[in-house]
């Protein structure tokens, strides 16, 4: 891969891992769980708005680490190969999900 490729596509990486750690703070919970305060309902909601949050915060997680590790395989110098079958990625495959391991055959094996 072309290092103005490889440029363009650390840079896209990096701007969603910087987009992911700015959101953080403002996704952490307002109530602490087993916390009580207002009638049930209230407590439902914060409940549930807790769950949603973790969720978040769980998927940020993962997403966060597969924009390290696409980082690490540029420093590496086997970003945009497949994994899998150590095939070149489609750069469309690449555009649309930066951090992807796999081609998109190979993903479609994966997924059944």
């Amino acid at each position: 891969m072309r290092s103005s490729n490889v440029n363009k596509y650390r840079d896209i990486l990096e701007k969603k891992k910087e987009e992911i750690l700015a959101s953080a703070p403002a996704r952490t919970p307002a109530a602490e769980p087993g916390s009580k305060s207002g009638d049930w309902i209230d407590q439902s909601s914060q409940e549930n708005d807790l769950h949603v949050r973790l969720a978040l915060k769980q998927t940020d997680s993962k997403l966060l680490k597969a924009i390290e590790q696409a980082i690490y395989r540029i420093d590496q110098g086997t970003y945009g190969i497949c994994m899998e079958c150590e095939t070149k990625i489609a750069p469309a495959r690449l555009e649309a999900v930066p951090w992807t391991r796999v081609c998109i055959e190979c993903k479609a094996k994966q997924q059944g």
